[in-house]
């Protein structure tokens, strides 16, 4: 009796230890993490570029400030586009 006893816990243990990996989530993968923070980088990059296009068509700043503006805001877009690209 005392054997069965033994043998059923021994079991019990065993399967808990195995089964534990399927019980825990796993976390999200690195490159995941990196994606997402990516193209939220990459749509808040957009909506820069959409208000200084806005504040130069609304007349707040003047085509001399606008021009290197946009340069540089879209500079920095193609660079957020090239991260996302190496990561696939």
């Amino acid at each position: 009796m005392e054997v069965v006893l033994a043998a059923v816990v021994l079991a019990a243990l065993v399967a808990v230890l195995v089964l534990q990996p399927l019980r825990t989530p796993m976390a999200a993968e690195p490159a995941d993490d990196r994606r997402e923070d990516l193209e939220a980088a990459k749509e808040a990059k957009y909506r820069e570029i959409k208000d200084a296009e806005l504040d130069y068509r609304m007349g707040k700043i003047s085509e001399a400030d606008w021009r290197p503006l946009d340069a540089e805001l879209r500079a920095q877009a193609i660079e957020i586009l090239k991260q996302l690209d190496r990561l696939d």
